[in-house]
């Protein structure tokens, strides 16, 4: 058995660049024009018999082959579950599983990381013991957020990689096609299968100038959302290009590509500059950032893209960093969005609710140094002052190395003086993994948030919170304003004796520490070196995991004559599909799980929230009752 090494080693690196060398110069020939970033890495990636195909994105799916997989602890327990059905000893490519989904937002960091490990025993059990058998990595609970710990140690410029999570993207920050996927994706591209993908369109992003100010990373995304709406990126990878791409961090570039996921992109991608190469020599891998400086003119889009763009991508947009504004986006869509100085107006023209309930920073997204140094330059003005968040201020950072190197540094002592509570090194309410007893079921609020998404339900399971998302340095400045009218560019925050004070934007932040990240300990579990001594664990009795069966062979036949079980109305995203929160604790059991079937998914025939008319009996009842009722009858014939 070929022992597959996880780590993104030098010399996988250099592989990976080769390759992209050969198969590139065959996609200029055959394509005869200059490439974009994007088609290079692809041609990199493309099984053989593509490389001489003119690539036309509306009909052709092409074959890659994916340089790695990441699973995170609740879609990757279906994953593993697949893989074993699959009958092999190991897996065929590098693959890491990551424990962030299933830690609930209660008290405070470590009681509730430590509660998780008990409730989730039997799910964290099972993920390591599999990734011990079959080859993977494992990070403990605790060790963060799946996306935060790829950009810190698996993320490569040039490479491919598929992860079971929505915003896999989050890689391109570090010039990596990064692609969400399906469970069944990644079993089958773990057991070395070719990966199908129908080739993407191409949006690409000029920038030009350079933020200052209150405006960050996170603003240009916004204001990208706000351009393509939430199905404006469909079937497209969107490529950032231009003079302004250097004046962005890697991680600012990773906060951008994260919430590509937002409006329908494949994925999204920067290239590979000197940003890119101070992130890498930060996290220990100097040697990749070598190669990449080496094979440089591979990791960036021909020169002629840039001087002639609307010839080689579908669409393009322009923005000019320099006078971009903040921008804030919501409630319940990701693509409803306007500048700052427009949002006030909003507030009061919409009826939102004016008092803000709860202010979250952190999260995949904007959990990075630079982010939470630019939010506790925002919260040392106002401790200065003696000035404390006017509501509840919920810190997450990214990852344990993010979070003791902000103890460090002291930007967590700094935040917790104005009010700051610190949250698990998780996805927790960013998820809808949050536990708020004090609201009220139908009591509307309004939370701020450094976030991704937002629609109704998706962070605490309450339909009636409106979340509004911005930077994390403008959701800390709302946590001292305390309502959504209060602009922290024009107005100003009221000392205990009486002193009007405004706050100034945040200092410029570092991109990496100066005196390097925390390498966090205890955090990570290799496969074992003796995997046939190695036993999964799934109690057989549970009803969190279930062993899966093989279906039964096709007799051939279509199914005829099935009856419409809902039509969906308006945004009907897979959180609508099938409901995270409550229901993340079963993804293992697939009979149970299949009770969250629509849940979320607004009927048109009738308006109802997750309720159909069930044909039988005319009452309304749930989509899964009335799934399972039908599937019964027609496998009896009834």
């Amino acid at each position: 058995m070929v022992k597959i090494k996880i780590e993104t080693t030098p010399e996988m690196v250099e592989k990976v660049y080769k390759k992209l060398e050969v198969n590139v110069k065959k996609f200029r020939i055959s394509l005869n024009r200059p490439l974009t970033l994007t088609e290079k890495i692809l041609a990199g990636h493309l099984e053989d018999e593509f490389l001489d195909k003119n690539l036309d994105e509306k009909i052709n799916y092409v074959f890659l082959k994916p340089d790695r997989v990441a699973l995170q602890d609740v879609t990757g327990q279906m994953v593993m579950l697949q893989f074993m059905q699959a009958g092999l000893d190991s897996i065929a490519i590098p693959t890491t599983v990551h424990c962030d989904h299933l830690i609930q937002a209660r008290t405070e960091g470590k009681s509730d990381t430590k509660l998780a490990m008990y409730e989730n025993n039997e799910v964290y059990k099972f993920l390591e013991s599999a990734s011990s058998k079959y080859g993977a990595g494992f990070w403990n609970p605790g060790a963060g957020i799946i996306h935060q710990v790829v950009l810190e140690n698996y993320a490569f410029p040039g490479g491919l990689m598929i992860g079971t999570d929505s915003h896999t993207p989050n890689a391109g920050g570090l010039g990596m096609i990064a692609i969400g996927v399906g469970g069944v994706d990644a079993a089958e591209t773990m057991a070395g299968i070719p990966w199908e993908l129908l080739y993407p369109k191409r949006i690409g992003v000029y920038l030009k100038g350079k933020m200052s100010g209150w405006t960050a990373p996170k603003d240009v995304i916004l204001y990208v959302a706000g351009e393509l709406s939430v199905s404006g990126g469909t079937n497209s990878i969107i490529e950032y290009f231009g003079p302004g791409t250097e004046s962005i961090s890697c991680t600012g570039k990773a906060t951008i590509t994260n919430m590509g996921a937002e409006i329908g992109a494949t994925c999204s991608i920067f290239p590979y500059d000197k940003r890119m190469e101070v992130y890498l020599k930060s996290t220990n891998r100097e040697k990749i950032s070598e190669l990449a400086n080496q094979y440089n003119d591979l990791l960036q889009a021909d020169s002629e893209i840039e001087n002639n763009p609307e010839e080689y991508f579908d669409k393009v947009i322009e923005i000019d960093l320099s006078t971009l504004e903040p921008h804030i986006v919501g409630p319940h869509t990701p693509d409803l969005a306007r500048p700052i100085s427009k949002f006030s107006d909003d507030v009061i023209s919409n009826d939102y609710i004016d008092d803000i309930s709860a202010a979250l920073i952190g999260s995949c997204t904007n959990s990075s140094y630079e982010d939470m140094s630019r939010s506790s330059s925002i919260a040392k003005q106002a401790e200065s002052h003696g000035i404390k968040a006017k509501i509840p201020l919920l810190v997450t950072p990214g990852s344990e190395q993010i979070r003791s190197t902000i103890e460090r540094d002291g930007q967590i002592e700094t935040l917790k003086s104005i009010g700051a509570t610190v949250l698990a090194n998780a996805c927790g309410p960013c998820i809808g993994q949050w536990h708020r007893p004090e609201l009220k079921d139908g009591e509307k609020n309004s939370i701020v948030t450094s976030f991704n998404r937002n629609f109704p339900g998706r962070n605490d399971g309450k339909r009636d919170t409106m979340n509004f998302i911005a930077s994390p340095e403008i959701v800390t400045a709302f946590a001292l304003g305390g309502s959504l009218s209060f602009n922290p560019l024009e107005d100003s925050l009221e000392t205990q004796d009486g002193k009007k004070i405004k706050l100034s934007p945040p200092e410029i932040a570092p991109e990496v520490p100066e005196k390097g990240f925390v390498l966090a300990e205890n955090v990570y579990v290799p496969p074992s070196e003796n995997p046939d001594n190695v036993q999964v664990i799934i109690d057989p009795n549970s009803d969190r995991l279930q062993k899966l069966e093989p279906f039964k062979p096709w007799n051939g036949n279509d199914f005829t004559q099935l009856s419409l079980l809902i039509k969906a109305k308006g945004k009907c995203t897979t959180d609508h599909i099938s409901p995270a929160g409550s229901w993340l604790r079963l993804r293992g059991h697939i009979d149970n799980l299949s009770d969250n079937l629509l849940l979320g998914a607004v009927n048109a025939f009738n308006d109802e929230v997750g309720k159909a008319k069930n044909m039988f009996t005319n009452n309304l009842e749930n989509c899964a009752k009335i799934a399972r009722e039908y599937k019964n009858k027609i496998s009896t014939g009834l």
